[in-house]
């Protein structure tokens, strides 16, 4: 079959980003951004979490972009050639591409960042590519050949910047990319370059002057300020103090929209990944959770409408499969439901032999995440109670949790927003193959084991007719459904909130930054 070239067309614009054309958009100025949490790495490469991509992000780039509706399109790479059957993607690298400190980019940074890094650290791209990926191979300075095991059709949308950061080589060689000094001094290829870091406070990026895209960035600088409560980052929006809030919660939505200075865009996906599903994790290394009936319990117990309107106020849907709904293609809901029943949980939990004790308590387990996520721990505590589960909240920031969690796996259940691509491939597999069990951050923490299900995700992978892939990822669901590894609590939705004088975002992209511009007097 002969190779297909593609060179794909510019990113879709959101209404905001038409507002100033890019021809004519004003340069200079700063964005402040409230983020909140402390990223606490700088390695893209290393994590697939929102804290550390929402600003590392914007310091590197993917061999392809993905434009407002997932679409491939041009980044480091200019074009591309797809040929036998898939098998094989040539990729034509932008020529003269600089690193921040001005070491020339090359495909051989490409083929260390997947070797090195990617395929070891990265949960997503370990968990799709490893086994299928042949050989990657450098002709020259300017081309990038990946040769696969079988066709590999989700290709293109898993090489952006949040899925495939490509990492400097003369920088990474001999060190370990999980603790090396250049994580917290990054140097990347993208559109704004690393100023300073004051850990707890801010982060602040400068614009790459050699950038290798005619006329971006627009912005000075971007100064990523850690602010963890919404409240505080809504004052400091509406008093002008930060432009760009990534989460405005549901009872603040209203009120910001009447308010002239302010514009809202409800986004699905973003720095991190998107069509993110809240998924309470069971860890199956523990006797407790070896037990169908007490997994089944706690799905009984939980009441996701409650979690949906008092948690999330109404921002997402109710998760009924492992598959977000918003994958519309991939997404089927199939039995069983369990629907929210403290009688049903009640009557497992005593046929499991959990009775209760003197104080109307079975048994105590842990939950632990990430402090911006206790309000969905406080109401699945008050839920379980009910029925006899004391659950005992231990939240932990980013570093600590993901060691306790993955490395350590030092928890009996977790809660995590797990997020994907468009494509079940990207973010889906990590969770569920028995090979991305392990001390990879965001990887499979349930430490599930199906080899049908290890089968049926790589039958799914290895074929580019869309309907054999559905019939696949919904006999996972199926499966799924019935092991019920984890827990899958709401679809969530968010909505960013910027001031007006600032406009162009592409709030989709790790590259949100890069188009906007910032009209401050």
């Amino acid at each position: 079959m002969a190779p297909t070239r593609t060179a794909a067309t510019a990113a879709t614009p959101t209404e905001a980003a038409t507002a100033t054309p890019q021809a004519m958009a004003p340069t200079g100025g700063t964005l402040v951004v409230a983020i909140s949490s402390d990223p606490s790495t700088l390695n893209p490469g290393i994590s697939t979490g929102f804290d550390v991509h929402v600003v590392a992000d914007s310091m590197f780039n993917g061999l392809v972009g993905l434009d407002a509706n997932a679409n491939p399109v041009p980044d480091l790479a200019d074009s591309w050639d797809v040929g036998d059957d898939g098998r094989v993607y040539t990729f034509h690298l932008h020529p003269g591409v600089q690193w921040h400190d001005g070491q020339p980019f090359t495909s051989a940074d490409v083929k260390f960042s997947f070797e090195e890094v990617l395929l070891k650290y990265h949960s997503r791209t370990k968990a799709g590519l490893e086994n299928v990926l042949d050989t990657i191979e450098t002709p020259d300075e300017n081309t990038v050949v990946f040769r696969f095991k079988e066709p590999y059709a989700p290709l293109l949308q898993r090489l952006d910047v949040t899925e495939a950061p490509i990492l400097p080589k003369h920088i990474y060689e001999g060190t370990d990319p999980q603790t090396a000094e250049a994580n917290l001094k990054p140097i990347g290829t993208g559109p704004f370059t690393f100023e300073s870091y004051t850990q707890g406070e801010e982060v602040r990026l400068a614009r790459n002057e050699h950038y290798f895209k005619a006329g971006l960035p627009h912005l000075d600088e971007v100064v990523f300020r850690i602010i963890p409560e919404d409240s505080t980052q809504l004052a400091a929006l509406e008093q002008g103090e930060v432009d760009y809030v990534w989460r405005v919660p549901g009872p603040d939505i209203a009120h910001l929209s009447a308010n002239p200075e302010m514009a809202l865009e409800q986004v699905a996906s973003g720095p991190g990944g998107g069509y993110c599903i809240m998924t309470l994790t069971f860890n199956l290394e523990r006797p407790i959770f070896q037990d169908l009936q007490v997994r089944q319990a706690f799905a009984h117990a939980i009441n996701r409408e409650q979690l949906l309107e008092q948690v999330q106020f109404g921002q997402g849907r109710v998760a009924t499969s492992p598959i977000s709904s918003q994958i519309a293609w991939a997404h089927i809901d199939p039995e069983p439901r369990y629907d929210y029943s403290p009688e049903k949980a009640n009557q497992l939990l005593d046929e499991a032999g959990h009775s209760r004790g003197a104080d109307g308590t079975r048994f105590k387990v842990d939950i632990v995440h990430f402090p911006a996520f206790n309000r969905w721990s406080e109401v699945m505590r008050e839920n379980l109670a009910e029925v006899g589960i004391d659950l005992e909240i231990r939240p932990l920031d980013r570093n600590a949790a993901v060691e306790t969690i993955f490395t350590k796996r030092d928890f009996d259940t977790n809660l995590i927003s797990y997020c994907n691509n468009q494509d079940p491939e990207i973010g889906v597999r990590r969770m569920y193959v028995s090979d991305n069990i392990g001390p990879i951050p965001f990887s499979n923490g349930a430490a599930y084991k199906n080899p049908h299900i290890d089968e049926l995700f790589d039958q799914a992978a290895s074929t580019a007719d869309r309907e054999k892939r559905a019939t696949a990822y919904a006999e996972i669901q199926r499966i799924l459904k019935t092991d019920l590894p984890y827990w899958w609590l709401v679809e969530t939705d968010f909505t960013v909130g910027y001031r007006v004088d600032c406009r162009s975002f592409q709030t989709w992209s790790g590259h949100f930054a890069e188009t906007a511009n910032c009209q401050q007097g």
